[in-house]
């Protein structure tokens, strides 16, 4: 009966580490999120203000930057 119970956890172990060596590479985490924009920190700021104060802010028009703005008259 010892045996039989040595070679199943044997068995056991030898299954068990063959199912994590076929993780390799799944787990990895994903390459960093490109930086946030003054923009993008300007309309998380105030959303995070209203959030808190029970205020839900809609967006008609997006704030835009001076730089931005010039930018897009020289296209």
């Amino acid at each position: 009966m010892n045996a039989k119970l040595r070679v199943a956890m044997l068995s056991f172990s030898v299954v068990m580490l063959s199912a994590c060596t076929t993780m390799d590479g799944v787990s990895r985490v994903g390459p960093d999120p490109p930086p946030m924009t003054e923009e993008e920190r300007y309309v998380a700021e105030v959303e995070r203000i209203a959030r808190r104060r029970g205020i839900e802010v809609v967006w008609v028009n997006r704030p835009q930057f001076k730089e931005d703005l010039v930018a897009s008259a020289d296209d």
